[in-house]
Parts: structure tokens; sequence; C-alpha cells
């Protein structure tokens, strides 16, 4: 235990101003792995300057990377940027007051209580973990999420605001203006409007780039208000742009503690003495767990119910981020590290016993907060509150790992403030640019989703036909194999698994007026269209 000691004092990072605490100290790399590391993580110092001072950090879209600027505009080195963002905060500001003060309200004058944010991927996550972490009884208004296009979740969100339409404002974000989810739920938004007899653009905002299909129909239409995003702010590090600072200020979080909170991060993550620099710190000991080559998964476990979120919003900058096929030289590595979530103690409970005794192929991160509540906790069993309880298992199941020879990482903060959530954010943006310079990827782009997308495409490209199909035939209908048939003279390659998979589905909703006749078997059965089209 002296040892522990000793290490946990040499390993151990606090820092005053951040009020941020990082151990790394139950992690087994040797006594000189920062010195072996010094002249890389040197050289990734460099690579961070440059990519602040303006130089194309993403190559493969020609991009600068400036969403360090966003909560410190003074450091950009385009004073025409700078004014820019200070703007777009002058405009938060001050169109949440109008809505809080009333001097904007809804279609027949109520005042706006509910803000519907519709936006997928980086224009949601990070705005609904920061949501969820600061939220309040008393908040002027109430956050709702639509970021997917599933018509059940959309009907979960429209019960609840469906008797309260008038008082709620809804914000469309999408950087191009042509994400199909986002269009998707406006549209579906739209529709919900005018079945309460109520005008959509009344009580729509937009948060797109300039000249976007979104903007265009912004500007046709004549909305409320619009807000900028930039090409040189990727979704995933976008929550303290206006996709995150807009709906969090009509929410009531103080925005200037949030982005105080990250610059003041970012200020200490430039330092070039790592051992002073918490992002340097965290990068390079998650490069000696995956021995720089990925695939060892990060479990996040935030031991406060507030930041239950913290795992997704991480999931999606860390894994998008830095899985990638190939690296800055055309090489292929397929890197990545994959990350996993639970809040404690719900762990214990879990998956702890695998993290424990199963395969040795993960390390934990753990999120301690210090301040239980605001007021004060009874003293319940044990001469102990529940917030007594809520750390002691965290300590125990941190000794537990240790005692099995498990690697982990404790992250603690005093309290869950939006400035100390400005802090978290800063420091993961931070360390997986570090970490990405270490492995030599591009941690800007995203180019497998663009695939997904085109197959998505090519799905509802071969449903329309189908249903073309299925439309022109005789009432007597089409099996499986009649329809592959069709599509084969056609387009002489056809996938009838994927034949299948989308008959399923339209025989499933009724207003494709499909059905399905069961023969002799599943793959047997008659598909037919109960009216021509």
């Amino acid at each position: 235990m002296d040892n522990q000691w000793q290490r946990f004092r040499k390993y151990f990072f606090c820092n005053s101003l951040t009020n941020l605490q990082l151990d790394i100290s139950r992690v087994h790399f040797p006594d000189r792995y920062f010195d072996d590391m010094e002249t890389i993580i040197q050289g990734v110092y460099t690579q961070i300057q440059d990519l602040e001072n303006g130089s194309i950090a993403n190559p493969d879209e020609n991009r600068r990377v400036g969403h360090y600027w966003l909560s410190t505009p003074e450091i950009c080195p385009d004073q025409e940027i700078a004014s820019k963002i200070s703007e777009m905060i002058f405009h938060v500001k001050k169109f949440a007051q109008m809505v809080h003060d009333g001097t904007l309200k809804g279609e027949r004058g109520q005042l706006f209580k509910h803000v519907l944010v519709i936006g997928i991927g980086g224009s949601s996550l990070g705005t609904h973990f920061v949501s969820d972490a600061l939220e309040k009884v008393d908040d002027p208004c109430k956050l709702y999420f639509i970021d997917n296009t599933d018509p059940d979740g959309m009907d979960r969100i429209f019960e609840r605001l469906s008797r309260v339409l008038d008082a709620t404002l809804t914000i469309i974000i999408s950087k191009s203006g042509s994400t199909v989810e986002t269009r998707n739920g406006m549209e579906e938004v739209r529709r919900l409007y005018q079945h309460n007899r109520l005008d959509f653009v009344k009580h729509a905002i937009s948060v797109t780039q300039s000249g976007s299909q979104l903007d265009q129909i912004r500007t046709k239409e004549n909305w409320l208000d619009s807000f900028p995003m930039w090409d040189w702010v990727g979704g995933r590090t976008s929550v303290l742009s206006a996709v995150g600072l807009l709906p969090l200020a009509l929410q009531g979080i103080g925005i200037d503690q949030l982005l105080l909170g990250a610059a003041t991060c970012n200020a200490l993550t430039r330092k070039p003495e790592t051992m002073q620099n918490p992002a340097a710190l965290l990068a390079l000991t998650w490069f000696f767990l995956t021995r720089g080559e990925g695939g060892k998964q990060m479990v996040i476990l935030p031991y406060k119910d507030r930041l239950e979120l913290f795992p997704r919003y991480l999931q999606q900058l860390i894994m998008e981020s830095l899985g990638k096929e190939t690296d800055l030289d055309g090489n292929v590595v397929h890197q990545g590290i994959t990350v996993l979530g639970n809040k404690g103690t719900t762990d214990q409970h879990s998956y702890l016993q695998q993290l424990l005794d199963g395969p040795d192929n993960a390390f934990v991160t753990f999120i301690e907060v210090l301040k239980d509540r605001e007021e004060y906790s009874p003293i319940l069993a044990e001469n102990s509150t529940s917030g007594d309880f809520l750390h002691a298992f965290l300590l125990g199941t941190r000794k537990a790992l240790t005692q099995k020879g498990r690697q982990s990482i404790t992250i603690t903060i005093p309290s869950v403030t939006a400035e100390s959530i400005g802090v978290l954010i800063a420091l993961f943006e931070r360390a997986v640019s570090h970490y990405a310079y270490l492995v030599n990827v591009n941690a800007y782009n995203q180019p497998a989703v663009e695939i997904a997308k085109k197959g998505a495409q090519e799905v509802i490209e071969l449903k329309n036909y189908i249903k073309q199909i299925l439309a022109n035939n005789t009432p007597d209908g089409l099996t499986l194999d009649d329809i592959a048939d069709e599509i084969q003279n056609t387009f002489q390659i056809v996938d009838k698994e994927m034949v299948y998979k989308i008959l399923q589905h339209l025989a499933a909703n009724k207003e494709n007026k499909i059905k399905k006749v069961f023969a002799r078997d599943e793959f047997s059965a008659v598909y037919f269209c109960s009216h021509r089209e």
C-alpha cells in the first residue's frame, strides 16, 4: 500500500483554476514511460498549436478545425471568425432573454415554456447530456429531444407536447440541412402543429450553415430566427456553438459559466509541460493502455445520476473521432477505442462482474463528484448518508479492480455545475485531439458514416421500386421469388435478403397497403397491393 501511495502522489494531477483532479496512478505504465514519450508528445503540442492557429487540420475535407475558438474567440487567428463567434453568443443570450421575459410568445400569446430540439448525433448528444446534467425544477423552459427517425419515438414526445404546443419552440439543427433523420423530424413536427391548427413557422428556429437547404427553407417561410453553424466546427464538437448554447440558454443554463469552464480547461491543456497538462496525460494513458493500436474498451463510470448521459456523449466524441480505417499517411490501421458506460452504483449490479473476472480487454474511467447534494443529507444506516455509500461503492469498486490487476483512471470534480461540465467537455475534446495525433489519424472526418448513409438511400430506392412492382401487378400477388426476378430483369443483381426485409416492413405498416398471405413457409408468402396506386 505504501508503494501505491507514493505512486498516487507522483501521478496525481490537481488544478485549482479548474478544480479538476486526474488520477492515473492505477495504470501499469513503467516509471520512465512519460520520459520516453516526451519527444513524441512535444510534436503533438506543435500540431495542436498549428490547428488552433488555423492550419488545415482536416485534410480529407480541406477544412480548418476551430471548435477550440468557441470558448475563447480572442485566440482565433481570423478576426472575422472571432467576431462571428462573439455575435453568435450575444444573439443566443438576447433571444433567450426575449423568450424568458415574454417579448417573444407563442402564436396564441402563450409564454414559451417548452423547447423541442430536432437533430441527430452531434446536433443532439452533447446538448442532451448538458441539459440533463444541469436541469432544475424551476428552469424557465424544459427541453425535449427528437434525435432519430423512429415514428413511435416521435409519438412519445408528441403526446407530451400536443396540449402545450403553442407554448413550444422548435429548433431544427442540421449543418447541411439535408440530414434525413432531421428532415423527417421537421416534417413530422410541422404536421403536428398543423393538426393542432398552429403555424409551424411561428414557432420554428434553425441552426444551420448559411445557404444550406434548411437555411433556404427557413428564409422562404420566414421562421422566427436563425443561428449559424460553420464548416470548421464538427458536429461532435459543436455543443459550445449555437447547436448547444441556444437550447441550453433557453433552458436557463448559464452559458457564460459553461464557456468559462471550457476556456479555462483549454488554456490549461495548452501547456507543453506534460505533467501539468491533463489532456496530454489522459491521451498518453490511453496510448499506453491500447498500445497505440486501439481495440481496448474504455468503460466510463460516472458516479452521479446527473452524468448518466455522459458516456453516450463520449461514445460519439471518441469513437467517431478515433475509429478510422486508415491513418493520415494512407496506411490501413483500423484504429479506435470502444466506449461503454453505465452509472455507479448501477454498474455494481450489471457488468462489474465481467470487468473483474472476465477478459482483461477494458479499462475503467471513474467520474467522481465530491458534492452529494445542495442541502444536508440525513444520516442513514451505519452512521452514513446515501452519498457516503455512493462514494464508498466507487472507492470499493476501484480497489476491487486494482486487486484483480485491472487498470483504471479517476477524474474528480467538486460538483456538477455549468463550469465543471465545461471543463469535462474541453478535457475530453482535447484528449481526443492529442490521442489522434499520437496515432496519426484524422479525428475530424467520418467517411464510414457517409457510406452508411449511401446504403440507406439505396434501400429507399429499392423499397420504392418494390412498391411499384406490387402496385402494377395483378391482385393475385407476388412471392418473394417473383419480385426478385422482376428486380433482376431490370438491375441484373438482386439481394434477396434485402428484398425480404423490405417486404416484411412494408407489410407491417398499414400506410403501405401491402398485404401478406402466408403459404407453406415464410419465404413462400404472397404479397399484394390492396389498391392500385
